[in-house]
This record gives C-alpha cells, sequence and structure tokens, in this order.
C-alpha cells in the first residue's frame, strides 16, 4: 500500500509494480438536482475526481446504484445511468459492470479503478512551506442547491452549478503532474477550509486562505446572503473549527462560503512558487475555467492549521 486510510488520502494506491500502482476509489450521494441526466454526469463526475486528485488515469468504473423502482418507474434510472456513461465516455472510462439494490431513496455513483506512476502519486501529505494552492473550479455548489430547494434559485446560478458539477478535473490533474506537483485534493463534501485542514493536518503545516480571491459560483454570494446556508456546512465548520481559524474582518458570509460542501468541486494543486503561475497560465490555455491561486503553505506546524484570511 503506497496510500490508504492514513492522511485522509482521496484514493488508495497499490503498488503493481515500479513504474505502475492501481488507484482505487468509490463515491456515490443522492441527488443533489431534480433531473436524473444532470444528477448521472454529477455523480460520475464527482467519483472520477478522486483518482485525478491522486494524480492517476481512471479507466475502468462500476455502477454503484440504490433506486425505488417500484415508485419511481426505470425511466429516470435509465438517465441516470446515461448520464454517468456520458461521462465516462468523456472521460475515456470503461464501464464494466456494477451492483443496484431496491431503496427509498435514489443513490448513484462509481467504484474506479485508475492507474498512476508510484513516483508521480499526489497526496495531502506532501505539502511544503511556501508551496502555493491553486483552485480549479468556482465554490457554492451547496449553497446554490440549497436555494433551488428553497425555490429562490436564479436559473444563471443553476446554470453555473451544473456546468461546474459536470465538468472533469481530468485536465487539470494531467497539468498538475506535467509540472511534477507533489500535493493535491479535491474539494468535494467537506467544502474547501475542511479538505485543506485534511491537507494541513497530514502534511503537519499551516495554510493561509486567502478568501477574497476564491472564486464563487454566480448566484451563491447572494443567497448565502440569505442564510440559504445547507446543513452540511454548518457540520464542516463544527468538526473543523478546532483547525481553522477566520480572522477578524472576513465577513460571515465569505466564511460559510469556505465550509459549504461541495458537489464534484474543482482541484487543490500545491505547487512550487515559482512555478504557480505558469501553472495557473496554462490550465486556463488548456481549457480550465477557473485557475486561481487562493493561498499558501506556511510555516510547519505539528497540528496543522487553516487561517481564513
Amino acid at each position: 500500500m503506497l496510500t490508504g486510510i492514513s492522511g485522509s488520502e482521496d484514493a488508495g494506491v497499490y503498488r503493481l509494480g515500479d513504474d505502475i500502482a492501481l488507484v482505487q476509489t468509490l463515491d456515490f450521494f443522492t441527488p443533489i438536482v431534480d433531473d436524473p441526466l444532470t444528477f448521472g454526469k454529477a455523480a460520475a463526475a464527482n467519483s472520477l475526481s478522486d483518482v485525478y486528485a491522486m494524480g492517476g488515469r481512471p479507466i475502468t468504473a462500476m455502477n454503484v446504484v440504490c433506486f425505488p423502482v417500484k415508485k419511481l418507474g426505470i425511466t429516470p434510472l435509465r438517465s441516470i445511468l446515461e448520464g454517468g456513461l456520458d461521462i465516462l465516455r468523456q472521460a475515456g472510462v470503461a464501464m464494466v459492470g456494477g451492483h443496484s439494490v431496491e431503496d427509498d431513496e435514489p443513490k448513484y455513483g462509481l467504484s474506479v479503478t485508475g492507474l498512476v506512476h508510484p513516483d508521480k502519486i499526489m497526496t495531502n501529505a506532501a505539502l511544503r512551506p511556501g508551496d502555493r494552492l491553486i483552485l480549479t473550479k468556482a465554490i457554492g455548489t451547496g449553497i446554490i442547491a440549497t436555494a433551488v430547494k428553497a425555490g429562490l434559485a436564479s436559473l444563471e446560478s443553476v446554470d453555473a452549478m451544473v456546468r461546474s458539477m459536470c465538468a472533469l478535473n481530468r485536465r487539470a490533474s494531467e497539468i498538475a503532474v506535467e509540472f511534477a506537483a507533489l500535493a493535491c485534493t479535491d474539494v468535494t463534501g467537506f467544502g474547501l477550509a475542511g479538505h485543506l485542514v485534511e491537507m494541513a493536518r497530514a502534511s503537519l503545516c499551516r495554510i493561509a486562505i486567502h478568501s477574497e480571491v476564491v472564486p464563487i459560483l454566480e448566484g451563491a454570494w447572494e443567497s448565502a446572503g440569505l442564510g440559504l446556508i445547507p446543513a452540511g456546512a454548518h457540520a464542516n465548520r463544527k468538526f473543523f473549527g478546532p483547525w481553522t481559524t477566520s480572522h477578524h474582518g472576513v465577513p460571515l458570509v465569505r466564511t460559510d462560503l469556505m465550509f459549504d460542501p461541495q458537489t464534484s468541486g474543482g482541484l487543490v494543486i500545491a505547487i512550487r512558487p515559482d512555478a504557480a503561475r505558469e501553472v495557473a497560465d496554462t490550465l486556463l490555455e488548456r481549457g480550465v475555467e477557473v485557475a486561481a491561486e487562493i493561498g499558501e503553505v506556511l510555516e510547519n506546524d505539528p497540528q496543522g492549521h487553516v487561517e481564513i484570511v
């Protein structure tokens, strides 16, 4: 085992030989949108992301399905699976099967297998003081989804959320590996701050998030200002509170966004300072919509800590 459950890594990595290792992950969740095709796409992109976060290339996937087929019928289930398959085609990943069970609440995701060179694995535990942190998607999907449930989300914000959730992290991962990045994570259910706490604790360091430059999805700021904060954001703030500090002057709305649970969020790539600008430029030139330098790794810290400034 090269990586496992220690360090809160995004996927497990098992060495097969000197130049090849197996990456394995599994992720599934309940619908975040009503449209079954979009749900399938977002869930599949989210599942693949853990392999990309390790610097790996996903090669096969298996469906994980829970569905009330007697209540909802087969048509929405078919659309969910079609959405997932569409994302797999984009990623060049083979669908090799899966498993389904009858359940009162729909759930969908993938078990994914990938490959990575043992010397090119990106982990949570490889941050170094001075590293710059580059985020590849705007945040706010959890807050916008909450606004959707309340009937208060604009069409523009919903479109931005869907486009973000269904976008693969493939290209961003490939560029990170190309520039020899050692540390990376994807931003999902623990929110930006929570996942950076995992990195800080695994790397025994202190991180600063420059919250004013963190990209935010259209409509998310306004919805957060209305108090449309998902329960998961409050849970994240409570759980990760011992390892986070929000500096005086940071608006509460911005802090809420830092803990907002994301669905199929972007990568946070840690890169040496002299290469940060080139990496960000390369991401944008090759079609990654967002490439924002949002923070930096400060001094070593045996407890691990994140400062929201």
